[in-house]
């Protein structure tokens, strides 16, 4: 959502110069990261939302970067009383609470691409799973997957979500670290979806050897560009062919999510 043009005419100009481009919509509850002079402003600029947003309940402000395993950011709330929210993406519902798990809505295009790849009868992996936006578009297909997740809040809400999409038989939910190899047993899987977390690249090697011979990974890792012909390579070596790479959004300057689609040949 344009954030400057629902101010218009309510902040100084001086001020709305450093109103940030854009804010996040996550069910009912608007995310903003209003800089540090314009938190003051905060209460006011949520109720002009809600004016013209009429579905917006809670107006929040992230006041820390993610951080952590978990992938939590700290916020305060300029208008509303909840964090839980119920949102939608490609018809999906997914109930969660923004306070206590990770959810990014810029990745609703990818989790559908990845889940349109997938072929009904096939056993997908999907480590840091979260409150499952790669689990359910997979699971809806006729896809049986096997979703790890670390944090017990995001795996409470996972699975309040297998049940409100009545989707508990087709996914296996394991609590515990996707780092973690004893996890997974003897199981051979014909797709791996990888959403790693920042700094967490090691998890393709992990989940590599788990994916039988000219089945597919979705790896998601953060790098500049300059990095994408040497990750190429080194995608190469390990016996993964990439057959699609693409920029999913900037992190940082200089810096993209990227995926990338490898087969594996060997």
């Amino acid at each position: 959502m344009g954030l400057p043009e629902d101010l218009e005419g309510h902040l100084p100009e001086t001020l709305r110069r450093l109103v940030p481009r854009r804010y996040d919509v996550i069910g009912d509850i608007a995310v903003l990261s209003l800089p540090g002079e314009l938190r003051g402003y905060g209460p006011g600029i949520a109720e002009i939302i809600r004016t013209k947003r009429k579905h917006i309940r809670t107006v929040m402000n992230k006041v820390t970067m993610i951080s952590g395993e978990n992938r939590l950011a700290a916020f305060e709330i300029f208008a509303g009383c909840t964090t839980v929210t119920t949102h939608r993406e490609f018809g999906i519902p997914y109930r969660l609470d923004l306070a206590r798990v990770f959810f990014n809505p810029c990745l609703a295009y990818e989790r559908n691409r990845v889940a349109m790849q997938g072929i009904t009868g096939e056993t997908v992996l999907v480590p840091f799973a979260g409150i499952g936006p790669f689990v359910l578009p997979l699971a809806k297909k006729g896809v049986f997957v096997v979703a790890v997740e670390k944090n017990p809040e995001a795996v409470r809400w996972l699975r309040e979500n297998l049940r409100i999409n009545n989707a508990e038989e087709m996914v296996d939910v394991i609590e515990g670290d996707a780092r973690d190899t004893t996890l997974y047993g003897n199981r051979t899987y014909d797709r791996g979806v990888i959403p790693a977390p920042y700094g967490m690249d090691t998890s393709l090697d992990i989940v590599t050897p788990l994916v039988r011979y000219q089945g597919k990974v979705h790896y998601y890792t953060f790098r500049r560009d300059g990095e994408i012909p040497g990750l190429i390579g080194s995608f190469r070596k390990k016996g993964l062919e990439t057959v699609l790479w693409r920029r999913c959004g900037n992190v940082a300057p200089g810096v993209c999510r990227l995926v990338f689609d490898l087969v594996k040949l060997r």
